[in-house]
């Protein structure tokens, strides 16, 4: 991948991961969570990591953010009207934006310059992104994690239960 699109793409991850944190409504936060998963997916499959681009669409873009909506729904969260981003939010969002944009020109400006490829020396390996690698390094190395990560989602929606049913009674 060259160092272009790359920047090119990180910029656009970086722009939808800020909606998932600065959104104020919880709603558009998750679907640019939806959109970062699939930013995310276009930057594996320009690595020719097409078994993990396919698995990032399928459980984190659909599985996972599917279940966050529904969480939200259950919990019945509102947009409040004080929500309303002020006028001095917006521009000093747009002066920070505005930065970040200058240094990414500026770096790609200037990797123009001096000629950088952006390469691999020695080159993807053939096993690369395949579903054997994959599932022996989840299921040895990162067993651990992937657990953790279970049981975390498991309580997140035992207690988003748990407080809706509160509200209820």
């Amino acid at each position: 991948m060259s160092p272009v699109v790359f920047m090119m793409m990180a910029v656009l991850l970086v722009a939808a991961a800020l909606g998932v944190v600065l959104h104020r409504s919880p709603i558009r936060s998750a679907l640019s969570l939806v959109v970062t998963m699939f930013l995310l997916a276009v930057m594996f499959l320009l690595l020719d990591a097409h078994m993990v681009a396919a698995l990032q669409v399928i459980v984190y873009a659909g599985a996972v953010v599917v279940l966050f909506l529904f969480v939200i729904m259950l919990l019945n969260l509102r947009e409040d009207a004080r929500a309303m981003a002020r006028a001095s939010k917006v521009v000093a969002a747009l002066v920070c934006g505005g930065l970040f944009l200058f240094a990414v020109l500026w770096f790609l400006v200037s990797a123009a310059g001096r000629g950088i490829d952006g390469g691999l020396e020695g080159g993807v390996p053939a096993t690369f992104g395949s579903t054997e690698l994959l599932a022996e390094r989840l299921f040895t190395q990162f067993l651990f994690a992937f657990e953790v990560t279970s049981v975390l989602l498991l309580v997140a929606i035992i207690g988003a239960v748990v407080l809706a049913k509160r509200k209820l009674a």
